[in-house]
């Protein structure tokens, strides 16, 4: 195999297939890139199984073929390499030579044959969604998901297409984050999919901010093709929970509060806390809210800040970590706080089609 292309080419596309390439890989090829030279471009996918990702970009083959290369230690070298034009000459023995004005490189590979074949898609319904929204939905709610690995369903996000919309929803049964939005499709192609975590992590990474995105799906995979990207992953099996029955159908209190103001504050009160288990807790009073954490080992924090309230005054706990983690992800100027009691999930809301449940802490 023999090319030669853009640096800048080359960097991107390593740059959109290599993240999900592990560490410390039980098999080695897991490790590589495969590159696949023909016509007029090459192509990159990266495997840990579960997920596959390919890409490909410009260049002037002279010699068509392939081969895979340590994926990291690859993605440094072109890092490193003066802009300009990349010229790769790789041997019978998969040893890849890399040029590049004044720099040269020998990096050992593994033939091609060694890398796991990419699975083969028998796609059974296709949506189109624009990247953008999409990629919106998965940061507003991806990480509610759970990493306890014995309830796997719950290790990845619901994809539901039903009722002529898209409902994207994470939990981990502690808190519920939900997101909708209307679109078209067949009624044959209603369904509930399971992505795991990791793809939609990797997909929040690679999704662009034009352009549309296409979802095929067979009976056990999921791909995504956008911008000359393929991400194929696996469906997570089993049923997912019933998220309506979480969303409480009614509250006592509706308490306008400033996004950015309630973050900050609650940032700064966590800085007392020392574990995952710790609360901080929350006096809705009159105009006023007040956050406070208490830690007899370290010490208290307070802050008071002001907040549209003149109803009855409520006191309720929640995982600061929890409480911030809508607040990062959501653009809303303003939030609205739907509360009953302090033993009652609360509910954060913005004005659009997205709702976040969570679970309070009891506290003595």
């Amino acid at each position: 195999m023999k090319l030669s292309i853009e640096k800048s080419a080359m960097l991107e596309a390593l740059q959109n297939v290599q993240s999900i390439v592990g560490q410390r890989n039980i098999q080695p090829i897991l490790s590589n890139v495969l590159l696949k030279a023909d016509g007029d471009s090459i192509s990159l996918t990266t495997t840990d199984i579960d997920v596959c990702v390919k890409t490909s970009a410009p260049a002037d083959v002279a010699d068509a073929g392939g081969t895979t290369l340590p994926a990291r230690r690859f993605f440094s070298i072109c890092r490193e390499l003066p802009d300009g034009i990349v010229e790769i000459d790789v041997d019978e023995k998969d040893v890849a030579t890399i040029r590049s004005g004044p720099s040269f490189f020998k990096l050992v590979g593994l033939p091609e044959g060694d890398f796991p074949p990419l699975p083969e898609f028998e796609e059974s319904a296709v949506y189109s969604i624009e990247q953008k929204n999409f990629k919106e939905m998965l940061q507003k709610v991806s990480y509610a998901s759970s990493t306890d690995e014995t309830r796997m369903v719950l290790n990845g996000v619901l994809l539901s297409f039903k009722e002529e919309k898209l409902t994207i929803v994470a939990t981990d049964g502690r808190r519920l984050a939900l997101v909708e939005q209307e679109m078209d499709f067949p009624e044959e192609a209603q369904a509930d999919l399971v992505v795991p975590t990791k793809t939609s992590a990797e997909l929040i990474k690679t999704l662009g901010d034009e352009g549309w995105l296409t979802i095929r799906v067979s009976e056990t995979q999921i791909a995504f093709d956008f911008d000359r990207i393929l991400i194929v992953s696996k469906l997570l099996e089993g049923v997912y929970p019933n998220f309506k029955q979480v969303i409480p159908a009614r509250c006592e209190e509706r308490i306008a509060i400033d996004r950015e103001t309630l973050l900050l504050a609650a940032r700064r009160v966590a800085l007392l806390i020392d574990d995952q288990t710790a609360s901080v807790h929350l006096t809705f009073g009159l105009n006023k809210l007040e956050l406070v954490t208490n830690s007899p080992e370290i010490g208290e924090a307070r802050e008071t800040i002001p907040i549209k309230h003149e109803g009855a005054e409520i006191s309720i706990a929640f995982n600061p970590a929890f409480l911030m983690a809508p607040l990062r992800q959501l653009d809303s100027d303003e939030i609205f706080f739907e509360l009953s009691d302090e033993l009652s999930p609360g509910v954060i809301k913005i004005n659009g089609p997205f709702l976040y449940v969570l679970m309070p802490i009891r506290v003595t």
